[in-house]
């Protein structure tokens, strides 16, 4: 309890490890893998000796705030303008949950 640091229970939980989730969920990041230090762990892309993999590299950040990536299109989510206050929102589209459920996560990028 003195570690909680006057979290919830929901905040303490939220980057707990679980199973069947898409496999761009920030939690299976190889660096948040070697943070768990799980003994006989071998986090993804990474071997014994600590030698990654190399990824294509990630799009340069956005110049301009609020503007998507050239070439990104999310899978899950969509940009909408908010109907009450006009803001530029990502919406939910559908999809993840069906994915999860059938864990047919083919439509996902490898970017880890």
């Amino acid at each position: 309890a003195e570690n909680m640091y006057f979290f919830s229970d929901l905040a303490l939980t939220l980057n707990e490890p679980e199973e069947r989730v898409a496999p761009t969920d920030s939690r299976l990041r190889p660096d948040q893998l070697l943070g768990w230090g799980a003994e006989g762990r071998t986090p993804p892309r990474f071997g014994r000796l600590g030698g990654a993999r190399e990824k294509q590299p990630l799009p340069p950040a956005s110049p301009r705030p609020g503007k998507d990536y050239e070439g990104y299109i999310p899978l899950w989510f969509e940009r909408k303008v908010d109907a009450v206050t006009g803001e530029l929102i990502c919406a939910y589209k559908g999809g993840y949950w069906e994915a999860k459920d059938k864990q047919d996560w083919s439509a996902c990028p490898d970017i880890f």
